[in-house]
């Protein structure tokens, strides 16, 4: 898996400290950017974070390159509908050659279940193949692709919905795949905007673990890995 911080805001915390400043202020923006300083930009955005007031993080948008994750992944990142995606087509782009695979670490380290899983993968690649030598379109092939077939997806969503995102996908609950992908994001979100994912994560950073009765179980052993990610 790769993931990439493809582009974002200029400045994001600069945007975000200016929309939340002006909500409040009676002078001209002009004049609003020239007054904040950098302490003025920390304090406005711990300020309204606090406060809940999260409109204002939706000027700040991200656009992630993510490489290697299976379609598994991705069908259940497009379920985020506050985002843009653009994936690699399996319609437009041929699998004749080879189709690279996840395999998840359970089916891995089992030896028995890893070579039935790989000899499946070869039997599909073959017939795949075949197929597509027939004259099958490759978007009729395409169908027996299975949902472990590697992807290729570029996301971008503003800084209010990746909260929202990292605190579902990066809770210990989600699907493990989806959540190495969200622990990756917020590395990179952190660096480009260190104030307003200070505190970014899943949902028990911020109280009372909302999975209740379904809670992993280990809310200050994860407080902790977020504390100090970077």
């Amino acid at each position: 898996m790769l993931v990439t911080l493809i582009h974002h805001t200029p400045d994001p915390e600069l945007a975000v400290a200016l929309a939340a400043r002006l909500c409040y202020s009676p002078v001209s923006i002009g004049d609003l950017r020239e007054r904040l300083s950098g302490s003025d930009i920390r304090g406005f955005l711990e300020k309204i974070l606090s406060l809940g007031h999260l409109s204002v993080l939706e000027h700040a948008s991200f656009t992630f390159g993510i490489e290697g994750i299976s379609r598994v992944t991705t069908h259940q990142l497009v379920r985020h509908r506050i985002a843009s995606f653009s994936q690699q087509s399996q319609r437009y782009v041929s699998h004749k050659d080879r189709f690279d695979v996840v395999v998840p670490p359970s089916v891995a380290e089992n030896r028995a279940m890893a070579e039935r899983f790989a000899d499946q993968v070869r039997a599909i690649h073959g017939l795949y193949g075949e197929m597509v030598e027939a004259g099958i379109p490759a978007e009729d092939a395409r169908y027996i692709l299975p949902n472990a077939t590697e992807t290729k997806i570029i996301v971008t969503m503003n800084a209010r919905e990746l909260f929202h995102f990292f605190r579902l996908r990066c809770c210990e609950r989600a699907q493990w795949e989806i959540r190495a992908m969200a622990v990756e994001m917020l590395k990179l979100a952190r660096a480009a905007a260190p104030v307003i994912f200070e505190n970014a994560g899943p949902g028990c950073l911020e109280g009372a673990c909302p999975e209740g009765a379904m809670s992993c179980g280990r809310m200050a052993a994860v407080r902790e890995f977020y504390k100090t990610l970077r």
